[in-house]
């Protein structure tokens, strides 16, 4: 994004690309957080809406850091939603706590569907005007980084969703040897995404779920 701005200055795509941005800070990722917290609560644990985190206002859940990182590294974080994973009703407590991680993804794709419903009835029933361009691209931009975001947080690297989900598959005398190390691991894994080490293998698996959600979201307007 920083690159883009310096190469090009603020053109329309840009500006729009940067406003998409500041959009998913206040309303996809404290949707992200909130599907978190509404999730451990279900399976029984209060601890995100004691802390009043079990809401929608981004006020509780930006991050600065990852605010920054979204606006330009165009992925990035809010504040961990707290879970404490023995509250939960689940006799298996690590399926508990991959279910209540693998609830923030889910509604990244979600909401990326609906953006692509609305990006496609917008192609099928608008006039080609400059302002219906202008918001096609905004609702391509916004599904864009809502599937980048889901794929984002589903690799397996601590602190992203995707490091709660192995618990499944790493006995726990690892995963907790691993977690100790959790904030060193963030630290490496945040310069990895600056230096764009990460670029081709997220853009080729974003690319592929993103043409698989809107082959679904595309079907019901084959028929106009």
């Amino acid at each position: 994004m920083l690159l883009d701005m310096i190469r090009n200055g603020f053109s329309a795509e840009t500006v729009v690309n940067l406003c998409v941005r500041v959009f998913v800070i206040f309303c996809v990722l404290p949707v992200h957080e909130y599907a978190h917290a509404l999730a451990a609560q279900k399976l029984g644990d209060e601890t995100a809406r004691l802390s009043g985190r079990l809401t929608l206002s981004p006020i509780a859940h930006i991050d600065p850091l990852g605010a920054l990182m979204m606006i330009f590294a165009g992925v990035g974080w809010a504040k961990p939603v707290p879970v404490n994973m023995y509250n939960l009703k689940n006799k298996n407590k690590k399926l508990g706590m991959a279910v209540v991680a693998f609830a923030g993804p889910l509604s990244n794709v979600l909401m990326a569907l609906f953006f692509m419903l609305l990006m496609n009835g917008v192609a099928a029933f608008s006039p080609a005007t400059d302002i219906m361009k202008v918001i096609y691209t905004f609702l391509f931009t916004a599904a864009q980084l809502n599937v980048t975001l889901a794929v984002f947080n589903l690799i397996p690297i601590p602190p992203l969703d995707g490091s709660r989900l192995i618990t499944l598959a790493i006995p726990d005398k690892y995963y907790y040897q691993i977690m100790k190390y959790e904030r060193y691991i963030a630290y490496v894994f945040m310069a990895i995404i600056l230096l764009g080490f990460l670029d081709i293998p997220l853009s080729y698996l974003s690319t592929g779920m993103f043409r698989f959600l809107n082959t679904i979201a595309s079907f019901p307007f084959k028929f106009f």
